[in-house]
């Protein structure tokens, strides 16, 4: 049998010169930004400033910008990054945390 290659969207690589292992999701990132259509989204260091909330002010306010959320399932959204933040994202903790509140 051969070694696993992905496992639950979770890509496993090894060299086994140096004996080293590594766990990506960048696939599977990919294919939740595409879902949402955001892949053309540009990249960001920290998306959120410290001490940030959300608030109502930044609901959409117009027709457009709503018609464009109601197309979105915010559950998800909030589940697809929490499934990615607990397998190999943890960095991305703090945000998951805050807009999963709302």
């Amino acid at each position: 049998m051969d070694k696993a290659r992905y496992v639950l969207g979770v890509e496993i690589t090894a060299n086994h010169s140096k004996k080293p292992l590594g766990l990506s999701q960048e696939a599977y990132i990919n294919k939740i930004l595409e879902h949402f259509l955001m892949h053309y989204s540009k990249l960001m260091d920290t998306s959120v400033e410290k001490g940030m909330t959300l608030s109502l002010d930044q609901c959409p306010k117009t027709d457009k910008e709503k018609e464009s959320a109601s197309n979105v399932s915010y559950a998800s959204v909030v589940g697809s990054l929490m499934y990615a933040m607990l397998c190999t994202c943890p960095d991305i903790c703090f945000e998951v945390g805050l807009v999963s509140r709302y």
